[in-house]
């Protein structure tokens, strides 16, 4: 309904211009037409027509504005408009000096031109101010709200933000851990994370194309499935080059946690104090613990060291050396467990088939 008051009242505006416009005609012209109230309603016909094409592009993007407006968060609306209002009233304090000053009458365009570059210039420093520190704000303007008690009480804790890295993305398990659930809390993907997907995709190396239009893909899916808690937030930081370190800023400035499974920002983000969740660590913790005289299904692939190892691997690729076992390469054997053993290079676990252990 909307859509179409938008565009009914651009052909109604339109078609009332051009019906008064044949007034704006000399008087040499009107004298030689001979019928003028047609001439009216020709003019008023294809001002509708004009009228019809700037509604619907005006209708357009209005939903276009609106869409975007809905997915973005309410905290960053607030501080925004906050920012925007803000911005004007210093261009209009900081402008008005300008006006009282006496300029020659052929120069006097330059009041409104100064007065609206210096509104847009504000504007857009106030928006931009509020994008970088728009959380901090809303906490000193409201430092006692409800939640805020509450989680001071202990009676409430709530989840923090989690912001995803480049390598996260495109490793693609993020997508599979938010289908479980063990995931609390809203999902922040920084546009300079963005930037750099896009530059991965467009790379000339065959790799690294692949991984960024892997990385985008899997963004895409994930904004589908989760599209109230995936964001795309604007904050960048132009005074940094590196996209680890404006991660480490970008969580430090919004109290979240990092989300990667890069061991060197791990490191580097624990050492500022950054909380780091890594999909690698998740990944280890989660692994099956297999204890002396569990049993196994296992297929021999290969020989080991020894003269009577076989080699066989599970599917999250740990190890396991079965002693006696390679009788059996090749084939699929029941083993039994009878040590595990943790080295720099990960698990190992050493079996022996359960035919000779009986």
């Amino acid at each position: 309904m909307l859509d179409f008051v938008i565009i009914l009242l651009f052909i109604l505006a339109a078609a009332g211009v051009g019906f008064d416009s044949v007034q704006l005609l000399p008087n040499s012209v009107q004298e030689q037409v001979s019928n003028i109230e047609a001439l009216r309603w020709i003019t008023a016909g294809f001002a509708a027509l004009i009228g019809f094409g700037v509604g619907l592009t005006v209708q357009v993007t209005y939903r276009r504005l609106e869409a975007r407006v809905r997915e973005l968060p309410i905290e960053v609306i607030l501080t925004r408009a906050v920012g925007l209002v803000i911005g004007l009233l210093l261009a209009n304090l900081m402008l008005a000096p300008i006006f009282l000053l006496p300029f020659p009458s052929e120069f006097s365009f330059i009041k409104p031109i100064a007065g609206i570059l210096g509104s847009i210039m504000f504007a857009f420093l106030g928006v931009s101010l509020a994008d970088t520190h728009g959380r901090t704000f809303l906490r000193l303007i409201n430092p006692n709200s409800l939640e805020s008690i509450l989680v001071a009480e202990g009676t409430l804790k709530s989840a923090s933000s989690k912001i995803l890295d480049t390598s996260c993305i495109i490793d693609g398990r993020i997508e599979e851990l938010l289908k479980t659930g063990f995931i609390e809390g809203q999902i922040l993907v920084s546009q300079f994370v963005l930037q750099e997907l896009q530059q991965l995709a467009d790379a000339a190396n065959d790799q690294k194309r692949a991984r960024g239009r892997r990385g985008l893909d899997i963004l895409k899916q994930m904004q589908k499935a989760f599209p109230e808690r995936l964001v795309i937030h604007p904050a960048d930081y132009e005074d940094i080059h590196t996209v680890d370190a404006k991660l480490v800023r970008f969580a430090q400035e919004i109290n979240g946690m990092l989300l990667t499974n890069d061991y060197n920002l791990s490191k580097v983000a624990n050492l500022q104090k950054v909380p780091v969740l890594n999909v690698n660590d998740l990944a280890q913790a989660v692994r099956p613990i297999y204890l002396p005289g569990d049993g196994l299904d296992l297929k021999i692939l290969k020989e080991g060291k020894e003269p009577t190892q076989g080699i066989g691997y599970l599917g999250d690729g740990t190890m396991v050396v079965v002693e006696e076992g390679r009788q059996y390469q090749g084939s699929e054997v029941r083993v039994i467990v009878t040590s595990a053993l943790q080295t720099s290079a990960g698990r190992m676990i050493f079996a022996r088939p359960a035919a000779s252990v009986m």
